[in-house]
């Protein structure tokens, strides 16, 4: 029984990312963080239908991440709790100390 349920959520999850990728984009207004300038690089990211997100770099904007709202959710949770902060790196600009 638990098998069966595994691959409706992977089938769900599937459907979810397949409509999501369907979606026109073409038109959304991107937005990025307060105080960044036009000619900096910087992450940008756009709101879709049903609380989804569009995510892309400045630099490379012809590549775009979409997410459900439920991964997004958690990404800015986890964010927020410092789950991707990372650790600075050594004067010099060497690797980060372990």
């Amino acid at each position: 029984m638990a098998d069966t349920k595994d691959e409706e959520v992977k089938a769900r999850k599937e459907r979810e990312r397949d409509e999501l990728y369907a979606l026109d984009i073409s038109g959304v207004e991107w937005h990025s963080a307060p105080g960044t300038e036009e000619h900096e690089e910087r992450v940008e990211i756009a709101y879709l239908p049903e609380g989804a997100v569009a995510m892309r770099s400045s630099l490379d904007p012809g590549t775009v991440l979409r997410y459900t709202e439920a991964e997004w959710r958690a990404f800015v949770l986890g964010a927020r709790d410092g789950e991707f902060d990372l650790d600075p790196a050594p004067p010099g600009g060497g690797p980060a100390a372990q």
